[in-house]
């Protein structure tokens, strides 16, 4: 009964730490845009120190496809439109900030239409969930 046990939790963390794409040694430093807003997005763009990046429309609540960068922080430069408006996220540097390592990782991009200063609010979310070398069952 205790070896099932054991076995069983193994291979609940065996399972439970891969991503849903089925890769998870990344080698390049992907990111994606995350919606997790009521509204849609418009020609969005972001620039990570100098190297902008087109992920076109995003409805709410969606996720787009990953884009792959050579330096991105854990924040970056935002802009898209809603409904004809343009909302902006502006770093204003990144002194000190560390870059992001190659892996999968998401910015979750929400908006608060009744703030009166910070509308747009960014999260990074890193999607490498983590790796098993080795699994011992006694």
């Amino acid at each position: 009964m205790k070896k099932t046990y054991t076995l069983a939790l193994i291979l609940m963390s065996f399972f439970g730490c891969f991503s849903p794409e089925g890769n998870n040694e990344v080698a390049n430093l992907e990111i994606r845009i995350s919606n997790i807003s009521r509204f849609n997005y418009e020609n969005i763009k972001v620039n990570a120190s100098g190297e902008t990046v087109y992920f076109g429309n995003l409805n709410s609540n969606s996720k787009s496809e990953y884009k792959t960068f050579d330096v991105a922080y854990r924040y970056v430069f935002v802009e898209f439109q809603i409904d004809g408006e343009t909302f902006t996220l502006q770093p204003i540097d990144y002194v000190g900030e560390t870059p992001l390592g190659n892996g999968k990782y998401s910015y979750e991009i929400d908006i608060d239409p009744n703030s009166q200063f910070q509308k747009v609010m960014l999260k990074l979310k890193h999607e490498n969930l983590c790796r098993i070398k080795k699994a011992l069952v006694f």
